[in-house]
């Protein structure tokens, strides 16, 4: 990737509940809301929602790709609207800014089809590309 301010890469992902129920099991968080359609039909979401984490994991595997040997030395993350199993959301990773030489602050964001942006961040990534 040719790293210039506002250079932007993105992905496409649609997740499924069997990717919700293996990172809950993965990371212990079992919280009802990722796991129990029956319980989150029930919820002002109606239906499972992702981790958090299970996000900021896409995320930084997009900023892996195309960035590879970063090293993120701050992240701010959240998620103003939720990410359900079954849509192709889209991940998006913009260089916002050079920092110096070797450090990078990238704008990141996971967009659902209806344009909502369901996490929302920045990071700081150190990368001799």
């Amino acid at each position: 990737m040719k790293v210039q301010v506002d250079s932007t890469v993105t992905e496409t992902k649609t997740f499924t509940q069997a990717e919700f129920d293996a990172f809950a099991r993965l990371s212990g968080d079992d919280n009802p809301i990722h796991v129990d359609p029956d319980f989150a039909a029930r919820t002002r979401f109606g239906r499972t929602v992702a981790h958090g984490m299970l996000l900021y994991s896409v995320i930084c595997g997009v900023i892996s790709k195309y960035f590879p040997g970063a090293a993120q030395l701050s992240q701010e993350l959240m998620f103003p609207a939720p990410t359900f199993a079954g849509e192709t959301m889209t991940i998006a990773v913009m260089v916002a800014e050079h920092l110096d030489d070797n450090q990078l602050r990238l704008a990141t964001t996971i967009t659902n089809p209806a344009g909502q942006e369901t996490a929302v961040g920045e990071t700081i990534i150190l990368y001799h590309g």
